[in-house]
């Protein structure tokens, strides 16, 4: 066959594929939409003109030309009828997109690059098929704050208790960047009621399974279950002498807990989660406000100063006192006891503030390669609402009941636009309240893509090495 016919055939598919393509979109009478959010037409309508797959597709491939780190890339759909599709892969994001119209799924995943096309490992001998690299992420889920947050419980969640997870993404930004030097951290809103983290650095998305285990074993510091009191053991001090912290748990705590009393307020000397411990847990959520809670306060302070403890005992159980209160208390018979003893109050302080503000991170998701994690931009099936990216500093402030725009009300957004002249778009998503996320989502792929050919440059540069 000639070139040119073989030409021809390729663009005859592709002309075909657009034309399958347009015939699943005609099927949709937006117009007789009711916009309900249960309706899965309304997902079809999203897919199919509001989601980013291109700055989805950059993201993950790390160019502008077509790698392996697409072509190779493992995507799951969850199905309406709640059947689960693994090993999917995809050309181009163009053909991903258009199987993403054709099945519908309630919501889509993204796994590991593998050293051959998903789709085809029932081709493969098993050893010949494995994954090579795959962005390092972290989930921090509210359900893990249940026994710690007092205004909400189970799957409720407000801009209160969020403030916790905010905590939480700021430390272990903090560490990732300061400890283990990633610069390419992408948050996400996980659509209900927690956040995700993509570290999308080449020597991340390398790393084995080994050293992920490792490296979450740095960061997971609260351990144990809800029957569990104490989940903080990071030793105690011995012969009178102070306990040496890591550099990073150190950094995060900040100076001396004995240094000011809760009711002084919060400065900002204090670090980042003697700061949270105060202003969240004691102010805001009144966290030993109730006796089964301060009981367990109790049960942390030091087993060796059993009279100052009993002290404490009687003093709460004679009236009410706030939180803020009862930590002054604590603090107050940290600073009277013994020279000899003080040491391990200063040890059983740091962990309580350590065990109600550290990071609570789901370590599973972490430690594997091929763990499969839900896609920025789907929709979470429970409420509707799109799992947007967000900096760092918009965390904080960050209101998840009306932060994410949901699907319903994108597309409601996309007919009100239809009655105003039209203007120059870069997608339909560009006439919506999604913009913004999806503009600074595309500034970090700028970031990613630049450092990625710098660092390919220099790899082709001669070495000056003799």
């Amino acid at each position: 066959m000639a070139a040119g016919d073989t030409n021809g055939t390729a663009s005859d598919e592709r002309m075909d594929e657009d034309q399958e393509l347009d015939a699943a979109y005609a099927m949709v009478d937006e117009s007789a939409l009711a916009h309900d959010p249960n309706d899965p037409m309304n997902l079809l309508a999203y897919y199919r003109r509001v989601l980013p797959f291109r700055s989805l597709f950059t993201w993950l491939n790390q160019d502008i030309a077509v790698t392996r780190n697409f072509m190779h890339r493992e995507f799951a759909f969850t199905l309406q009828n709640d059947a689960y599709l693994r090993y999917q892969s995809f050309a181009t994001w163009e053909e991903w997109k258009k199987e993403v119209c054709r099945l519908n799924p309630s919501r889509f995943e993204i796994g590991p690059v593998y050293t051959a096309k998903p789709k085809d490992r029932k081709t493969l001998q098993k050893a010949n098929f494995r994954p090579v690299q795959r962005e390092l992420v972290f989930d921090i889920d509210m359900t893990d704050y249940d026994e710690i947050r007092t205004c909400c419980s189970d799957k409720r969640l407000c801009k209160r208790c969020w403030k916790l997870i905010a905590v939480a993404a700021e430390v272990l930004d903090m560490t990732l960047r300061e400890d283990f030097g990633f610069k390419h951290l992408l948050w996400v809103y996980s659509g209900r009621r927690g956040i995700h983290c993509w570290v999308s650095d080449p020597e991340a998305c390398a790393l084995s399974d080994e050293a992920r285990k490792a490296l979450v074993g740095w960061t997971e510091v609260v351990r144990g279950g809800a029957n569990q009191a104490k989940k903080v053991a990071l030793g105690a001090p011995s012969a009178g002498f102070p306990r040496a912290l890591h550099p990073s748990l150190r950094r995060a705590l900040g100076p001396d807990v004995l240094a000011n009393t809760a009711s002084r307020g919060s400065p900002r000397s204090r670090g980042v989660l003697q700061r949270a411990f105060v202003d969240v847990l004691l102010r805001d959520q009144d966290v030993f406000r109730e006796q089964a809670r301060w009981d367990i306060l109790l049960q942390l302070l030091p087993t060796s100063d059993t009279d100052a403890v009993a002290r404490l005992q009687a003093r709460w159980a004679a009236g009410p006192r706030s939180s803020v209160q009862k930590w002054d208390d604590v603090l107050e018979a940290a600073q009277r006891s013994h020279d000899r003893v003080r040491p391990t109050w200063i040890a059983a302080l740091e962990d309580i503030v350590l065990q109600y503000t550290y990071p609570r991170i789901d370590a599973e998701v972490s430690k594997r390669m091929n763990h499969l994690l839900k896609s920025p931009f789907v929709m979470h099936p429970s409420t509707g609402r799109v799992c947007v990216p967000l900096e760092l500093d918009q965390i904080l402030d960050f209101d998840p009941a009306t932060g994410a725009p949901t699907v319903v009300q994108l597309l409601e957004e996309l007919t009100r636009a239809q009655a105003t002249p039209e203007k120059q778009s870069r997608g339909e998503w560009d006439k919506t309240s999604l913009r913004p996320f999806v503009e600074q989502f595309d500034q970090f792929c700028t970031r990613l893509l630049r450092d990625a050919r710098e660092a390919k440059r220099a790899a082709q540069r001669p070495s000056l090495d003799f």
